[in-house]
């Protein structure tokens, strides 16, 4: 059994994630920022835990990762407002990450995007480029942490059923289901060779297991 740690666990990835977890019989804690999501974690098999991680410090954060085996990042600000995007996406991921490396949690897994780098090429003025300055600057920050890190960046995300297979060799973004996507997640947290890899993955025919390994 591990002790797993999702950050964001309200959202769509995190709460299909959370039942394959807690069925394999890992011990599982979501936290969310809205005390009204706690019945929906719940019914996951995670234990919810409320808390704004924009509104806490290192030290703050340390206390909550604290125990855990394992960290998953899968908030996100969804978008629109570009200083809310800042806070979440990169602000506090980093925080996250620094607070998991100060209390001995080295597992930290990442759930970013097929297209996140530095050199994103997304215009200033369009509405994404906050959130690709975010992500590019929070997966940098991960991969020079002494971390075991790794960043899974999926590509357009669907609502289509599992299939159970992605195509990690992928050089242009698709699409790919984010049951898929949370599939992915829990095989990487039980594959030590996932560990310092950046996997971008669409929909494919490999059995996930095998494509990550």
């Amino acid at each position: 059994m591990s002790r797993i740690l999702i950050i964001g666990g309200h959202g769509k990835v995190a709460l299909l994630l959370a039942p394959l977890l807690v069925a394999r019989g890992d011990d599982v804690t979501s936290v969310i920022r809205n005390p009204a999501h706690e019945a929906a974690v719940a019914a996951t098999g995670a234990s919810p835990l409320v808390a704004d991680v924009t509104a806490l410090s290192v030290e703050e954060l340390g206390s909550i990762v604290s125990g855990h085996d394992a960290v998953v990042w899968s908030a996100g600000a969804g978008g629109g407002d570009p200083a809310r995007t800042y806070a979440v996406d990169r602000d506090a991921a980093i925080r996250s990450m620094d607070a998991a490396s100060a209390v001995g949690v080295k597992r930290f897994v990442m759930v970013s995007y097929f297209g996140a780098r530095p050199d994103h090429g997304v215009p200033a003025d369009n509405p994404f480029f906050a959130y690709a300055e975010a992500k590019a600057a929070a997966d940098e920050h991960l991969r020079a942490s002494d971390l075991s890190w790794t960043v899974l960046a999926p590509s357009s995300l669907t609502l289509e059923e599992p299939t159970g297979r992605v195509d990690v060799a992928a050089t242009e973004s698709d699409s790919v289901s984010r049951a898929d996507v949370a599939a992915v997640v829990a095989a990487t947290l039980a594959e030590d060779a996932t560990a310092a890899r950046t996997i971008r993955f669409n929909s494919g025919e490999v059995p996930i297991a095998e494509a990550i390994a």
